[in-house]
């Protein structure tokens, strides 16, 4: 069954497809088959819907229904391996749900701030993610400048300096890990949909002269965001890309028009 999916618990299909195997016939495989794949489908489209899905992918649905009847291994072990994953499909979804109302909660609080849509003319930057960059920073404007931001979270290089030996620039871990990883996760929504961090990005790892490595390339993305959404929300004004695309090169602090 693990093979019916890629990533099993990244298809919302397969994870359906588990629910009505594990809940509705309590892990009975004959049970399950018994139903027909014609009502083992329909069950499964049930299921997607509970959990805010439309289609589900009829391959895997079938992949799924084929491996009941696969007496491969040491079928008494079956009852027991179920229940345990059953315990597992239990605590994921109690997680996920519990996950969607942080994140409602942190949405409505930045609606009360009035700043959702602000942070939103970033392309890539969804409300969620701002919010959790701002969580961990509180209020912008108690930073003396955008570049302040930016060390808050341990993002910006320093060189390593000892006598007279200066050593490469790099980043000293110091800073604020939450902070850091919010801004770092914030990067993979930016590059796929911001056109100016992703041009960014691509002329930072395929540069002749200094090229960097991707993670080197997203770091710098990562601080982008972090001034940026400091301008941005600082002094009230809507993320503009010309601006954007000056300051993303030169790596210096975005200035309201």
């Amino acid at each position: 069954m693990l093979a019916a999916a890629a990533q099993p618990f990244k298809s919302t299909t397969w994870v359906a497809a588990l629910t009505v195997i594990l809940r509705r016939d309590g892990g009975d495989l004959d049970r399950t088959r018994r139903l027909g794949a014609a009502r083992f489908e329909r069950l499964v489209r049930t299921e997607m819907t509970r959990r805010g899905k439309v289609r589900p992918c009829l391959r895997i649905v079938r992949k799924v229904y084929a491996a009941l009847a696969d007496r491969a291994g040491v079928l008494d072990h079956r009852a027991g391996a179920l229940e345990r994953a059953e315990w597992v499909l239990s605590d994921w979804d109690t997680a996920r749900a519990q996950q969607a109302d942080v994140e409602t909660r942190m949405v409505t609080v930045l609606d009360e701030l009035e700043l959702t849509e602000l942070v939103t003319t970033i392309p890539g930057l969804s409300a969620v993610g701002a919010a959790a960059i701002l969580a961990e920073t509180g209020d912008l404007s108690r930073f003396t400048s955008a570049r302040a931001v930016v060390k808050h979270a341990g993002l910006a290089p320093r060189e390593r300096m000892s006598g007279t030996f200066t050593g490469k620039a790099r980043l000293t871990g110091a800073g604020r890990p939450g902070l850091r990883t919010a801004a770092w996760r914030a990067v993979w929504g930016c590059l796929q949909t911001n056109k100016v961090y992703a041009a960014r990005y691509r002329h930072l790892t395929t540069r002749e002269k200094n090229k960097l490595k991707p993670t080197q390339a997203q770091t710098i993305i990562a601080a982008a965001i972090l001034r940026q959404l400091h301008a941005v929300v600082v002094h009230r004004q809507a993320w503009d890309p010309a601006l954007a695309t000056s300051t993303t090169k030169t790596q210096g602090p975005l200035v309201a028009a």
